[in-house]
């Protein structure tokens, strides 16, 4: 039996195994079993040295290798239901800490799809006519950070930095932080998202951050075509909602330590990256100072 066949069998026997635990509920072991192969089956795309498969054999393990990340992580969803579940059933006895790191979510307006956009004209037309008035509203809670996750042996972490974002109107933007998610190509979630604090200071034509976020999955892990997105959000208090003023991202073939600074998007944030608009042409941009940390 040639190793190339050996290889295919234990592809198969793990991904045997991780149905199997998929289908006896056993979803923690299930995601191991899963990443561990997608793992494997990047690896094999991405070497240059082998040729044990063709180019096109290779595109078809990149794609099962994304198939299989994208149920790691629904599963991942699934865990945090479960436990949650428990919660909600025994809201009126339940006592413990809640389960994961989270914090909750700001007393403001959660609008409906379309209804962002027409309360920002109406806004338009209320400041044309000098209508409407300015009410008090809550101080945005602290952002949902995550810390660093454990290192692996041979696995790379990714720690980005937001140094600060330009904008022409940077000065009136109240109550200013960042969204960063990491998307596949078709805009599915492959971590957690999380949420900076509200920016440290404004200047001129720039809001500072500088804060680090913790990419929530090694490097290695991340399935091709992948990108991490930064949506800039800021607080309208006439209506009494946040908005997402602009966009950025970032793909896995910028990944590389040190500074990058990366182009902003008009909003509605396009995580499938087919209909991008710049949003400006002055050379306002975002810019991060990467670092890799690898065992």
């Amino acid at each position: 039996m040639s190793d190339v066949t050996k290889t295919v069998q234990k592809w198969h026997a793990s991904f045997k195994k991780g149905t199997d635990f998929d289908s006896w509920g056993q979803l923690v072991e299930a995601i191991d079993e899963y990443q561990i192969l997608a793992r494997q089956l990047q690896k094999e795309v991405q070497s240059s040295n082998s040729h044990d498969f063709s180019e096109e054999q290779k595109k078809t393990l990149g794609k099962f290798a994304t198939c299989l990340e994208m149920r790691s992580a629904s599963l991942q969803v699934s865990v945090v239901t479960k436990r949650v579940t428990y919660i909600i059933k025994n809201i009126l006895t339940y006592n413990k800490d809640f389960p994961f790191d989270v914090q909750p979510v700001p007393l403001r307006k959660i609008l409906a799809p379309g209804e962002e956009e027409n309360l920002e004209l109406e806004e338009e037309l209320d400041a044309a006519t000098g209508a409407g008035s300015t009410p008090s509203f809550p101080s945005r809670v602290p952002g949902t950070l995550l810390p660093r996750l454990p290192s692996e042996p041979g696995m790379t972490l990714l720690t980005l930095t937001i140094e600060k974002i330009g904008l022409k109107d940077a000065g009136q933007c109240i109550d200013p932080y960042i969204t960063v998610s990491v998307k596949d190509l078709n805009g599915i979630d492959l971590n957690p998202v999380q949420e900076t604090p509200v920016a440290t200071r404004k200047e001129d034509t720039y809001i500072h951050f500088s804060v680090d976020v913790e990419i929530q999955k090694h490097v290695e892990k991340l399935p091709k075509g992948a990108a991490i997105f930064f949506e800039f959000k800021h607080y309208k208090p006439k209506k009494r909602f946040t908005s997402t003023k602009c966009f950025a991202f970032m793909e896995m073939d910028e990944i590389k330590p040190g500074p990058i600074v990366i182009e902003l998007y008009k909003k509605p944030t396009d995580f499938k990256r087919k209909k991008l608009n710049l949003l400006t042409k002055k050379p306002l941009y975002l810019h991060l100072n990467q670092t890799l940390h690898k065992d």
